[in-house]
C-alpha cells in the first residue's frame, strides 16, 4: 500500500519529479495553469538554460487527504508563479520559502496578493502591486480588416539576431527581468519549433512578431506579441497575432490563451476585437528590501 504523502509543501528541483507529482492537477484546468505547463514543457525538452535561469524550484502541496491542492514555479531571475492558494496556504509557501532571495510573485489576483502580504509580514520585505493582467482565451477568431499590407512569416535561424533584439526591447517596456542572455536562449526556443511569426512587408521587412509556446495539456498561449514603437498604429501586431492564432488552431490547439497588461487599453480592445475573451485577471507583486531601521 502506497503511503500517502505528508500534508504541506514539497519542494523539488527536478521538473520530472514535479510533474510526476502535479501533473494531474495543472492539466485539470490547462488555461488557469498555462505559465508553468509551457514553462515545464520548455525545460523537459531544452533543460533550464531555456530560459537564462540560474535554477529552478518547483513546489506541490498536499492537503490532509494527500491530493494536490496547489503548485509553484520558480526560475530565476524570474518571479514565483503560484496556482490559486488562500491565505493560508501563502503563508505557509512563505515560510517554505523564507532565505530565497524571492524578487517578486505572479498568480491569480487574490494568491498573488495573499503570497504578498505573507511574504511582506514574514521577511519584511515591502511589496509594490506592480502589474495587473488579464488572461484570455480565444472564441471565434475574427482577423482584422482589412489586413495591413504584407505577409506573416515563421521566423528561422536567419532572424535569430532580430528576435533576440525584439526579445529584449519587449522586455524592457513590460518591465520582465531577464536581460539579453535570457533573450538570447530565447530566441534559440522558439526557433526550435517555429514559435515566432514575423509579419513582414510586402518588400520582405519584418515589422511584428507574435510567439506561441509549446503545446501543454491542449494549449498554447501567444506571448510575445512586439512591435517597434515607431511602427505601431499600423494594424502589424493585430494582424500577426490573428495568424499564430490561427494556426495553432491549425495545428491542434484545444485552447488559445493570452495574457494582457489591464493598463494596455488599446492591446486589451485589439485581442478582444479579434475573438479573445476574459477568463480571470492576474497580477504581479514585486518585492524590495526594507528601510534601514
Amino acid at each position: 500500500m502506497t503511503e500517502s504523502p505528508v500534508p504541506g509543501w514539497h519542494l523539488t528541483a527536478d521538473v520530472d519529479d514535479f510533474l510526476a507529482r502535479a501533473g494531474g492537477y495543472l492539466r485539470a484546468e490547462p488555461a488557469l495553469h498555462t505559465v508553468v505547463l509551457s514553462v515545464t514543457a520548455s525545460l523537459r525538452e531544452r533543460g533550464p538554460a531555456v530560459y537564462g535561469a540560474q535554477g529552478q524550484l518547483f513546489g506541490v502541496l498536499y492537503g490532509p487527504d494527500g491530493g494536490v491542492s496547489g503548485t509553484f514555479l520558480w526560475t530565476k531571475p524570474f518571479r514565483l508563479h503560484v496556482s490559486p492558494l488562500d491565505r493560508d496556504q501563502a503563508d505557509a509557501l512563505a515560510v517554505a520559502l523564507q532565505g530565497r532571495p524571492v524578487t517578486g510573485v505572479f498568480g491569480v489576483d487574490a494568491a498573488s496578493a495573499a503570497f504578498a502580504d505573507a511574504w511582506q509580514s514574514r521577511t519584511g520585505a515591502r511589496a509594490h502591486r506592480a502589474i495587473e493582467q488579464r488572461l484570455y482565451r480565444l472564441g471565434d477568431l475574427t482577423p482584422p480588416l482589412p489586413a495591413p499590407a504584407g505577409r506573416p512569416r515563421v521566423a528561422t535561424g536567419a532572424d535569430r539576431e532580430l528576435l533576440v533584439r525584439w526579445r529584449t526591447a519587449f522586455d524592457a517596456d513590460t518591465g520582465t527581468p531577464g536581460g539579453a542572455s535570457g533573450s538570447q536562449e530565447w530566441a534559440d526556443e522558439r526557433i526550435s519549433y517555429g514559435g515566432v511569426t514575423l509579419w513582414e512587408t510586402a518588400d520582405g521587412v519584418p515589422v511584428s512578431m507574435a510567439g506561441v509556446t509549446r503545446e501543454a495539456a491542449g494549449a498554447v498561449r501567444v506571448a510575445p506579441v512586439y512591435t517597434p514603437k515607431e511602427l505601431r498604429g499600423r494594424g502589424y501586431a493585430g494582424a500577426v497575432t490573428a495568424e499564430v492564432s490561427r494556426a495553432a488552431r491549425a495545428a491542434g490547439a484545444s485552447e488559445v490563451l493570452l495574457f494582457t497588461d489591464l493598463a494596455n487599453a488599446t492591446s486589451n480592445g485589439l485581442y478582444q476585437r479579434i475573438g479573445y475573451r476574459p477568463v480571470r485577471d492576474f497580477a504581479v507583486h514585486t518585492f524590495t528590501a526594507p528601510e534601514n531601521g
